[in-house]
């Protein structure tokens, strides 16, 4: 009988030790006594403004993904050009690696693992009704040799049924962001009609594919880029509103890949009108930016930029916890 009463004392106190809430300092509503994050931290606007920002070259006008990789940043165009091009920390072109025998319908987002870089041949804005999206899968040691071994994975949405022509803009089947995590693939959509994103799954197996919608996001924005750090359990995703104003969305301290389970954070970027596409990190603090091209004079004139932006402040005390 002790034994049985000591055993239901022992499953009360772990029960009790577990208190639920906001875990981040950061946060608003932040609960010093909580010990298992449950997602409900809420905080206060905030606009960041890049430490610098620089002109890229012509060749990459329309640079749509960013990845940091052997010391460099590789970037793309989101049409016709099949070349992938690594930049420095100031945007200076470094290396230029053509992918042979494949063609760029559009090119909208880059990622990678540990062993390979993936492009993501999935833009579907104009028509909403693509049937040929797929991701490229380049082992990174023959990338680097300049003879690029490719892999494709096609794929189609679970719940895309009605394939009809939409009007430019109005589909919820667009994507320009994905991350790579363990076997599979996490797509983040960009939802013009709502402007929210929804989350998809497949896996990281080369063939035909189906993306299973898994959840989705209510970013107030498009999403555009995305970058992710397994081992921090950090996605950061940038994008813009339907009116231009850039954002970051933080995700972090979530549970396996549960990735809305932790903490969720937008914040406003001080770059007006900026079309800003790809997103990387080498450590999760410091991060860049790229935007494409984006002029209609004699309104608009903002050419294609990196920019360098510094987050230690927001997750500075998560990341070295």
């Amino acid at each position: 009988m002790l034994k049985i009463v000591f055993f239901f004392l022992m499953i009360s106190t772990s029960i009790y030790s577990q208190v639920h809430g906001c875990t981040d300092p950061q946060a608003e509503n932040y609960n010093t006594i909580s010990s298992e994050n449950d997602g409900s931290c809420r905080y206060k606007n905030l606009k960041l403004k890049p430490e610098y920002s620089i002109q890229l070259s012509d060749s990459i006008k329309e640079t749509s993904g960013l990845i940091a990789f052997n010391n460099l940043f590789w970037t793309h165009n989101d049409d016709h050009d099949t070349t992938i091009y690594g930049l420095d920390s100031l945007g200076k072109i470094k290396k230029k690696i053509v992918l042979p025998e494949v063609i760029n319908h559009d090119w909208e987002e880059i990622s990678q693992d540990s062993t390979h870089i993936y492009i993501g041949d999935f833009g579907n804005n104009y028509a909403g009704n693509r049937t040929d999206l797929k991701i490229l899968k380049i082992e990174k040691s023959s990338f680097l040799e300049e003879n690029p071994k490719i892999e494709t994975i096609s794929f189609s949405y679970s719940d895309q049924i009605d394939f009809s022509t939409s009007k430019p803009n109005k589909t919820d089947f667009d994507c320009e962001a994905f991350i790579v995590a363990k076997d599979s693939i996490y797509l983040f959509t960009k939802q013009w009609k709502s402007s929210k994103t929804a989350i998809y799954v497949l896996p990281n197996e080369s063939g035909t594919q189906i993306a299973k919608l898994k959840s989705t996001l209510d970013t107030k924005g498009l999403v555009t880029g995305a970058t992710y750090l397994e081992d921090q359990k950090l996605i950061v995703l940038c994008g813009y509103t339907k009116v231009g104003k850039p954002f970051l969305y933080l995700l972090y301290d979530f549970k396996n890949q549960d990735f809305l389970s932790g903490n969720k954070r937008r914040i406003n970027l001080k770059l007006p009108f900026h079309q800003v596409e790809g997103i990387a990190t080498k450590d999760g603090l410091h991060y860049f930016i790229t935007n494409e091209s984006l002029i209609r004079k004699p309104i608009l004139n903002n050419p294609q930029q990196i920019h360098y932006f510094d987050l230690s402040s927001l997750l500075g005390l998560y990341l070295h916890k």
